[in-house]
């Protein structure tokens, strides 16, 4: 998110978004269809964040205004609410596993719940801290553990997978202190990913770079970008040595080369469109980048509109 806020849902998205079928911008063709649209609607007062893209063409995106989970189709444009909503909740990063389930981080409440990707139904819930100053933001899932972020505390929170990928129970979840840069106070650890080698790389969006963080330890180093910076830095999407960094409100993503070991990086390109309203995350489908449009701009409304876009990586 661009920044720490209380979200405050303001109205019911109504009994027709829970039912809906989000109808894509660019509908248009043979018979009303158009596949693979450039834009896809979500429901009105949706209030995206967090987005990851799964099975086939599958997409989910949580809501921040109630914590529901929205799940479309890349092809048709089409989709439906698969979690409901719940006063007093958000949803913000999401990822879907190779088990097919879809975690997704609690925000303000300092939790994680993670659901079957396919039915809605709810397979565990972990609880990270209790402390109010806490903003559980994005993750990455790794075949060992699903490491999430904390925008307000300086900790990793760590769901370690059992043998065969099988969910653990509460008492297995761990907070590993992070020391180094990645733990600078206010400098809003965001969007993170893993790297073949088992490091992590968050973005500190206030901070305007990107750490490496030892998942064992929690020591961390400075990325060295040769002066570049990746300020407004929300989520991260990492493709073999490329990382494409969402800078929200400039409304561009940062596409980096990152040297053989993670540890430096430069700029090759900027990614840029008309269709980015100030966008929170991303994902690779084939040769696109998909991302939601989360327009922390403005003020939201139960009329405001969002969307799912895409640009060529």
């Amino acid at each position: 998110m661009r920044r720490l806020v209380t979200v405050i849902a303001v109205g019911i998205l109504g009994a027709a978004a829970l039912s809906v079928t989000a109808q894509s911008a660019a509908s248009a063709g043979t018979g009303g269809r158009h596949r693979f649209p450039d834009s896809i609607a979500l429901p009105a007062g949706w209030q995206p964040e967090g987005f990851t893209i799964g099975r086939g063409t599958s997409f989910y995106v949580g809501s921040l205004a109630n914590g529901a989970v929205f799940r479309g189709d890349l092809a048709t444009g089409t989709g439906r609410v698969l979690v409901p909503g719940a006063a007093g909740t958000a949803k913000t990063g999401l990822k879907v596993d190779r088990h097919n389930r879809l975690w997704a981080a609690g925000a303000g409440g300092g939790d994680a719940t993670v659901y079957d990707a396919a039915t809605g139904a709810t397979l565990a819930h972990y609880v990270f801290t209790t402390d109010p100053n806490t903003f559980v933001n994005d993750l990455v899932v790794t075949p060992r553990a699903v490491y999430f972020t904390d925008s307000a505390r300086p900790f990793l929170y760590v769901v370690p997978l059992a043998p065969g990928g099988r969910l653990p129970g509460q008492s297995a979840v761990r907070s590993l202190a992070l020391t180094g840069p990645a733990a600078a106070d206010g400098a809003f650890n965001n969007g993170i990913v893993a790297t073949p080698d088992g490091r992590l790389i968050v973005v500190q969006m206030v901070a305007g770079r990107l750490v490496s963080v030892d998942p064992a330890t929690g020591a961390s180093t400075v990325v060295d970008l040769h002066g570049y910076s990746v300020v407004n830095g929300d989520g991260l999407v990492l493709r073999g040595h490329l990382l494409y960094v969402v800078r929200n409100v400039d409304n561009k993503v940062a596409v980096l080369r990152l040297d053989r070991r993670f540890a430096s990086g430069v700029p090759v390109r900027e990614l840029t469109s008309p269709l980015l309203r100030v966008p929170s995350t991303a994902d690779l489908f084939g040769p696109w980048l998909y991302l939601v449009n989360a327009r922390f701009d403005v003020t939201p409304t139960p009329t405001t509109d969002y969307n799912v876009v895409r640009v060529r990586a």
